[in-house]
């Protein structure tokens, strides 16, 4: 079984949304065609119905049971919600938010109540504020109140799309640490914050956080390039295990970053980490935590894979 604990949909509103934010010439579509011609991937069309149809065959194509489903700009959180409704259970939405924006909470509080919201996506470096500001603490009671997810993006911050259209980059990693994540946790417990990437380049940093706080997690999403900045230039096989040896086996989750087609559903990435897991000498049962179980305990039910995709 597989749970994917961290992927993008990146669903049509999403390119829109960015793109009209652009301050290159052209259209929407003409700056889309430029972008995606230089990166190759490919632009969904308008709608739903095609984007989740693709999605759920990549999820049946490679046995994975559900998938932790992120909205990626607020412009595209009615279409990940909508996209989830209708998977039958595949798609668990993960939503981004700006706690600092006016009226942010009372935009999220009925996608928790009626429809399966199971976390936000956090992103401090780009919104510029503390987890322990005051501001952030009406998100955090809300959190607190339906026991969820906080994904809190930490260190290294680089968005391809943004880059190539010409929009600025606003990253100030002074409110990327881990470290700031602690106090929050502390005061609420029942809210589970995940650093992903092992911290993107702050990894120290992740392991303290972890170390203190029994509700922080770490996933292992992305190609997690930020190896490289690290003076030791860790391997993967050596971060998960130092990762395991303070978190343990029940705090640390697959996670993908999938985000975009052609790719798709990233299936290297699971068996990369499959075969480390393997190098480690996991046991079935720890890799069966965080391949799926510390997931799904995190996501809620998981649904069937063959009901699912009848839905």
């Amino acid at each position: 079984m597989i749970t994917d604990f961290h992927a993008h949909v990146f669903s049509r509103p999403f390119f829109d949304a960015i793109a009209q934010a652009s301050p290159q010439p052209g259209t929407v579509e003409e700056k889309l065609t430029r972008a995606s011609a230089a990166v190759g991937f490919e632009l969904p069309a308008p709608g739903v119905d095609a984007h989740l149809e693709r999605w759920i065959a990549e999820l049946d194509r490679y046995g994975v049971s559900r998938m932790a489903a992120f909205s990626s700009a607020p412009e595209e959180t009615p279409t990940v919600i909508e996209m989830a409704t209708r998977s039958a259970g595949r798609l668990v939405p993960i939503v981004v938010t700006n706690p600092v924006a006016p009226g942010a909470v009372g935009r999220l509080r009925p996608l928790f109540e009626t429809k399966g919201a199971r976390g936000v996506l956090l992103f401090p470096a780009i919104h510029h504020y503390h987890l322990s500001d005051p501001e952030v603490q009406p998100l955090l009671d809300l959190l607190d109140e339906f026991k969820a997810i906080a994904y809190v993006h930490c260190g290294i911050l680089i968005v391809k799309l943004k880059d190539l259209l010409g929009l600025p980059r606003p990253y100030d990693l002074r409110y990327a640490s881990p470290l700031e994540v602690i106090p929050a946790a502390n005061r609420y417990g029942n809210v589970t914050f995940c650093i992903p990437h092992f911290g993107a380049g702050f990894f120290r940093e992740t392991l303290i956080a972890g170390a203190q706080c029994t509700n922080v997690v770490t996933d292992t999403s992305s190609t997690n390039g930020w190896t490289k900045t690290q003076p030791d230039a860790p391997s993967l096989s050596s971060v998960l295990g130092r990762t395991l040896d303070v978190f343990g086996p029940e705090r640390v989750l697959f996670g993908t970053d999938s985000n975009v087609f052609p790719q798709g559903w990233r299936n290297e990435r699971h068996e990369g980490w499959l075969a480390i897991a393997e190098e480690l000498g996991l046991s079935s049962a720890e890799k069966a935590a965080i391949f799926h179980g510390n997931a799904d305990a995190l996501l809620g039910t998981p649904v069937p894979t063959e009901t699912a995709a009848k839905g």
